[in-house]
């Protein structure tokens, strides 16, 4: 489908009319149809896709115990509006103003906490070498523990691959109810008033109104 103008300034670099929208309909198998929605800038680049389906969502939250390698290759279908955790190693990803949605499988989802794990590995790692060079004089054994606890994250998460790994929990909440984990041993349950009091729900859809 060809991109259609939107006459509404990029939220990022603010220029307007350099806002396109792609509205794509496709069927997510146990998930049913849904439009994919991608808003894009052509100037500064930004975009953000979100997932709709056709039938409406009540919010929800989905989980599965990571305790085999074939469950790496489960489908996910994650929203803008939902936050993805992880409570054994402490990982917490909540939506943003800037969140996107993806399609992806649980193998996908935990390539992601790695990159960001490594990312902040290498500030930590950095932060230790200025302790060696005396750049930096205190804070030296909460540095280490930081380190020891990002590499025992890495190591857990590599780990999945084998048969013999250390369990863990993947598990999606979404207020809209719009994301899913699409596998026979993933659980199914409605989110409590508390947690959806909690729960930040993403970016604000943008008022989309074409030039035709």
């Amino acid at each position: 489908m060809e991109p259609q103008d939107v006459n509404i300034p990029c939220p990022i670099c603010f220029i307007e009319g350099e806002v396109k929208m792609i509205a794509h309909v496709d069927e997510i198998p146990y998930f049913g149809e849904h439009t994919q929605v991608t808003v894009l800038c052509n100037s500064c680049g930004w975009r953000q896709t979100d997932f709709i389906p056709a039938e409406g969502k009540k919010s929800g939250a989905w989980k599965i115990v990571i305790d085999s390698p074939d469950k790496l290759l489960a489908r996910v279908v994650r929203s803008s509006s939902c936050t993805v955790r992880v409570d054994e190693l402490d990982l917490v990803v909540n939506p943003g103003s800037n969140s996107t949605g993806y399609v992806s499988n649980i193998e996908g989802v935990m390539n992601r906490f790695v990159d960001v794990i490594k990312m902040v590995l290498r500030d930590v790692q950095n932060e230790a070498l200025q302790h060696a060079a005396g750049e930096i004089h205190e804070g030296l054994e909460e540095t280490m523990d930081a380190i020891n606890k990002l590499e025992n994250m890495l190591t857990t998460i590599g780990s999945l691959k084998e048969d013999d790994s250390q369990p863990i929990t993947l598990e999606l909440l979404d207020p809209n109810g719009h994301s899913m984990i699409i596998h026979e041993d993933a659980i199914e349950r409605e989110l409590s008033d508390e947690e959806l009091v909690d729960l930040p729900v993403g970016p604000d859809p943008p008022v989309l109104s074409s030039d035709d």
